[in-house]
């Protein structure tokens, strides 16, 4: 890594200004709404392009928070320059999915130990075969004994990271049969870039939506200060 890599083509932060983990919301208004609500001395650190980034103090520890944008290209910027230009050794994303899975309800969360995608983000490391990305185990661990101690309903399992919200063949319901829980659209690219880099991630999703239960889906007003079980629960194994 090199002086001149930062600031980034994409964070304006300087050496230092982000804490050892990040919490990685896609949107930047639920970046700001973790660091007003939870964080001390929350400082402005990035906001290139409106993805707010800051970094303060939760329970006397320093952690950052920075959102990522929509989709795998957008993960796959912000990470990469967060783990391999900024130091940062844990990034833990925190969305919202739609529950492909007759067990998962809306507001309950899935805790992502691996991610599917119909995307070719891994395509570049040039593997001769299928790369498997997955959550760091420690990272995984933690959140399930926060959430069992908060009693939270939660399951732990595989999402499918999809390049489509708009899928025109309508095909993700055809993942269920492999007993993947939910569709999202960023934590494969992040498992790539950690396992490249050599840090940890983990991804943990509430349903906002449901394929099997519609009745039960959630406004964007709801998504953006509702779902804070999830953020706490990232906050305390930061």
């Amino acid at each position: 890594m090199s002086e001149n890599n930062i600031p980034t083509p994409h964070i304006s932060a300087k050496r230092g200004d982000f804490a050892q983990t990040v919490i990685m919301p896609g949107d930047p208004q639920r970046s700001e709404f973790i660091a007003k609500t939870y964080l001390t001395d929350a400082k402005l650190v990035n906001n290139v392009r409106g993805i707010g980034g800051y970094t303060g103090l939760y329970k006397g520890k320093r952690v950052s928070v920075m959102a990522s944008g929509m989709g795998q290209p957008s993960m796959g910027i912000y990470s990469y320059e967060l783990f391999n230009f900024y130091d940062v050794d844990s990034i833990i994303r925190v969305g919202t999915c739609g529950s492909i899975s007759k067990d998962l309800h809306a507001r309950d969360m899935i805790i992502a130990l691996g991610a599917c995608t119909n995307g070719n983000y891994a395509s570049q490391y040039r593997l001769p075969g299928t790369f498997c990305p997955t959550a760091d185990f420690d990272l995984v661990q933690k959140a399930v004994c926060e959430c069992e101690r908060l009693k939270l309903r939660y399951k732990v399992g595989t999402v499918l990271s999809s390049d489509t919200f708009y899928d025109d063949s309508g095909s993700a319901l055809e993942w269920a049969k492999m007993n993947v829980l939910g569709v999202e659209m960023e934590a494969a690219a992040l498992y790539c870039n950690a396992a490249r880099a050599g840090k940890r991630a983990l991804c943990i999703c509430t349903v906002s939506d449901s394929f099997i239960y519609p009745e039960e889906n959630t406004t964007s007003e709801e998504r953006l200060g509702a779902f804070t079980k999830m953020m706490e629960v990232a906050l305390e194994i930061a």
